[in-house]
């Protein structure tokens, strides 16, 4: 059996005639967090975008768990947190989770969301609320909340420390190591570099739609000959 999860070969894709993703390959290994880093516009979330099928590749071939990423059932192994969190307003932080949880085929276990909600730092006294009176960090942790109780192998996360503040990312990194030593595998988008350099076994750098590098934080430091990840980054884009 293979031990890539994700296998991406040669994808590309153009927006009005504008490459988003030219001929990238690259595999995320079984257990491994790897993160993808890149300026805004890199092609970060097209890629992801390409992943989960909300848009067509032009070229090239994507496989989850060794399934075409098309076919349902390859997807129904991962949970997906997009960069830009709406949940439904009218919904309170309880029904949010029933629904999500719902569709994941996962039972609702109000004791396991009430403790998961105080370990990403909310008062369970929100999962009461509507989500219209959340702040957006608050929006932020249901969001991972949702994910993070799927129970999924497999999750695919865009820019997850996005408006939450230092305590709640501190809190979001001991679950997620909590996801690494059980053996689940982590995809996720991030500009805060040293927490990827933290987390990453791996890491692949996106530049204007194109892959300037796959391997460890440490690998791309040394072969920048930099001192920490954001300066190896920097020179690897040419900034």
């Amino acid at each position: 059996m293979s031990d890539a999860v994700l296998r991406f070969a040669h994808v590309a894709k153009s927006f009005a005639g504008v490459p988003a993703l030219s001929d990238l390959s690259l595999e995320v290994l079984r257990g491994e967090f790897f993160g993808l880093i890149g300026v805004n516009g890199a092609g970060k979330t097209t890629l992801i975008k390409c992943l989960l099928d909300f848009c067509d590749t032009d070229e090239g071939s994507i496989e989850i768990f060794g399934a075409p990423h098309r076919a349902t059932v390859a997807r129904a192994r991962l949970a997906y947190l997009p960069e830009r969190f709406n949940p439904p307003f009218y919904l309170t932080g309880r029904e949010f989770l029933q629904y999500m949880l719902k569709l994941h085929r996962t039972p609702y276990d109000g004791a396991r969301a009430a403790a998961m909600f105080g370990a990403l730092d909310l008062e369970p006294s929100a999962l009461d609320r509507p989500v219209r009176a959340y702040s957006k960090g608050m929006t932020q942790k249901l969001g991972l909340a949702a994910c993070l109780l799927s129970g999924k192998e497999l999750y695919a996360l865009d820019e997850p420390t996005g408006g939450l503040d230092p305590k709640a990312r501190a809190r979001l990194k001991d679950e997620l190591r909590q996801l690494q030593n059980a053996g689940r595998t982590v995809f996720f988008t991030s500009h805060a570099l040293a927490d990827v350099a933290e987390m990453c076994d791996r890491v692949a750098v996106l530049h204007a739609g194109r892959l300037r590098f796959a391997g460890t934080p440490r690998e791309l430091i040394g072969r920048e000959g930099a001192g920490d990840l954001e300066q190896a980054f920097l020179a690897c884009i040419g900034a």
